[in-house]
């Protein structure tokens, strides 16, 4: 047992109390992308972070010997000790960010000037998407603003009726017998097939079926491509939908989707040292350099940040342009979400256990690239397991009396107190609050099993295994259970109240001091996440037919000779709702004009105070829709966090 602390909880407390008033008072004032600012922050952060974990390694562990509680201590430390190496590497990373958009300004005028633009051919990859996805991505592909591209679909799906819809859109259609290698395997026959044509192309870029790029994608991102040495630029998702977090949790007016984080943050932290790697779609790629290195590599399921990889070790480099340039689907539900990212973890895997991988002697990677792929690697293996431990060590000792952590509560508050007060609020001054405990705690945990499996799966059989594409489109207009997922967290939550009730409920040994205390409020922190990951598994029904963005200005209603200005209360391609007074009852024909376009359409709902319109235009106008709301300023707004209002929005949830 732990030895008694001679420090009173004040004393404890005092000094992370102490640090969190200095942070909250001084942070604000500073500028966050100051490298000195930034790694000055930092540092403090990491100083406490291992002060803590020195204490964990030093004065927690059970004494040693052949008993449970050694077996249990000295696991959850390792599992800690690794996780925590893993963030530190990843904080040392965010001690730099850079953003190239002046860089592409500068080099505008460059492009606009050659005689002859490079030429580039837009793959869009596909291989089960639904007919309105591709059509889109179609639409607006062709909208790009460039003088010298080719657009060619890449069905991986043999359809016929897409092969039509490319004649019809007078785009180029590329197909192939087989489906091997999954989607590398499809961008590679496409290579293939370009390398055969008269005029191959300098560039190729790369679109997944569901992502709609804006008019100045390329022209931005080829205006990166004035170094020989570009290999690849890399730009963000943006979504328009919400992801099961923001769907489930009625979050998306409050809280940014997931993915957030790791764009707008981690990957121009990345950029800044030199490790921003491929990530896919919305993409360019410099086709020599590609075809040099055999197009993109098969050896993984994650092909996009292999080939990052391998272009680097020819001599090319991969850099980022943080705009939002490209507007796709994010996971609908809450399945695919999972399965998702199960794969990112799978493919990295097969990356470690290949020639690219962090501990390969195969290639001459620079120290700083190892570093990233180990931070990576951490991030899906030790990070993630990390998250199982955590529910399951305090559930243990208050079940069976395993006892993994011996501490006294003054001394554990005294050294991790500190650190997660400052870990939180220099994060969230880093992040503009994109990274809040809970909410960061909960997107983990959701995966966790299934990124613990994938792991194993990729380390110890690495090949083999088949692409999971992931599902887009369907029918999502009733909401339904993930059955799966629900029962495996209510069993994680019945074993932690379980043993809340049976240690302080049956169990007369128990008092809550030193362990038991600890235990008490670690369970009731697990309580909270797992009963927010069961919310989750109820997938919320999404009940309007086409995607429909926030309204931003003003549309002119014309029924007859009346006229009036209303605001946008929100658009789709289909239609519009707007505040104010219908001009006539549900049927009634009006047309409408807004930022340039005007189009007919039908009455089809009358409220107090607002009302909805069915729009009804042409094949040309479609499109011009299309390109207006797809490829404009809606869906990549960005949300102002206050986590009084995700508290708020969670708890409505939770109670309604």
């Amino acid at each position: 047992m732990p030895v008694a602390s001679g420090m009173t909880y004040w004393e404890a407390l005092l000094p992370g109390l102490a640090l969190g008033l200095l942070a909250a008072g001084l942070l604000p004032w500073l500028n966050r992308n100051n490298t000195l600012v930034r790694t000055v922050a930092i540092t403090v952060g990491l100083a406490l972070a291992w002060r803590y974990m020195i204490w964990r390694i030093t004065s927690t562990l059970p004494p040693p010997g052949l008993t449970w509680d050694f077996a249990f201590g000295a696991g959850f430390t390792l599992i800690e000790l690794l996780s925590m190496i893993g963030a530190s590497i990843a904080m040392f990373f965010l001690t730099r960010t850079i953003n190239r958009t002046p860089q592409a300004e500068a080099n505008l005028p460059w492009l606009t000037s050659l005689p002859q633009p490079p030429l580039v051919d837009v793959l869009i990859c596909t291989y089960n998407e639904e007919k309105a996805i591709l059509e889109r991505t179609i639409i607006g592909a062709l909208g790009l603003d460039y003088p010298r591209y080719r657009l060619w679909v890449c069905d991986d799906g043999r359809r016929e009726w897409l092969k039509q819809l490319c004649e019809q859109h007078s785009c180029g259609y590329i197909s192939r017998p087989d489906n091997r290698h999954a989607k590398a395997g499809n961008i590679n026959n496409a290579l293939l097939h370009l390398s055969d044509l008269a005029e191959q192309p300098d560039f190729i870029a790369i679109l997944d079926a569901d992502f709609v790029p804006k008019a100045q994608f390329l022209n931005r991102t080829l205006a990166l491509t004035r170094d020989d040495d570009i290999g690849v630029v890399q730009t963000p998702q943006h979504f328009f939908n919400p992801d099961p977090i923001q769907n489930n949790l009625s979050l998306a007016r409050v809280w940014p989707d997931e993915q957030r984080f790791f764009f707008d943050v981690v990957m121009a932290s990345k950029d800044a040292w030199g490790g921003a790697f491929c990530c896919g779609t919305s993409s360019i790629l410099r086709f020599e350099p590609l075809m040099r290195i055999g197009g993109f590599p098969t050896d993984s399921v994650t092909e996009d940040y292999l080939v990052s990889l391998r272009l680097n070790e020819i001599g090319y480099r991969t850099i980022y342009l943080n705009e939002p340039l490209s507007l796709g689907l994010a996971p609908e539900g809450l399945k695919e979400y999972v399965s998702q990212r199960s794969r990112w973890a799978l493919g990295f895997m097969q990356i470690c256990r290949g020639p690219s991988g962090p501990f390969s002697s195969s290639v001459s990677t620079p120290l700083i690239q190892r570093l990233m792929l180990v931070d990576t690697f951490l991030h899906w293996s030790a990070t993630h397991a990390f998250r199982l431990a955590a529910l399951i060590i305090p559930a243990v000792y208050l079940l069976f009396n395993i006892q993994a952590v011996y501490a006294a509560v003054p001394d554990a508050v005294s050294h991790l107190f500190p650190f997660l007060v400052v870990q939180t609020a220099v994060i969230a001054w880093l992040t503009k609050g994109r990274v809040l405990p809970i909410m960061n705690d909960l997107s983990q945990l959701l995966v966790a099993n299934d990124i613990a499996k994938s792991v194993l799966v990729g380390l110890f059989k690495p090949q083999g295994h088949k692409f999971q594409v992931t599902a887009k489109g369907g029918d999502r207009s009733k909401g339904f259970v993930q059955w799966k997922m629900l029962r495996m967290f209510l069993a994680y939550l019945i074993i932690t109240v379980g043993g809340v009730i049976w240690a302080f409920g049956f169990d007369d040994s128990r008092s809550l001091t030193d362990a038991s205390a600890i235990a008490l409020f670690w369970s009731w922190y697990n309580i909270v996440i797992l009963t927010l990951a069961c919310f989750v598994c109820f997938e919320a029904s999404q009940q309007r037919q086409g995607d429909r963005f926030s309204g931003s200005g003003w549309a002119m209603v014309m029924a007859g000779a009346e006229k009036a200005m209303l605001p946008i209360a929100d658009i789709s391609v289909s239609g519009m709702r707007l505040y104010g007074v219908a001009p006539g009852p549900v049927g009634s024909d009006v047309e409408i004009a807004f930022d340039g376009i005007n189009v007919n359409a039908k009455v089809v709902r009358v409220d107090v105070g607002d009302y909805a319109v069915e729009f009804a235009p042409s094949q040309e106008m479609h499109a011009r829709l299309v390109r207006h709301l797809y490829g404009g300023s809606y869906g990549t707004s960005a949300v102002e966090i206050e986590p009084s209002k995700v508290a708020g929005a969670i708890l409505n949830r939770v109670l309604r």
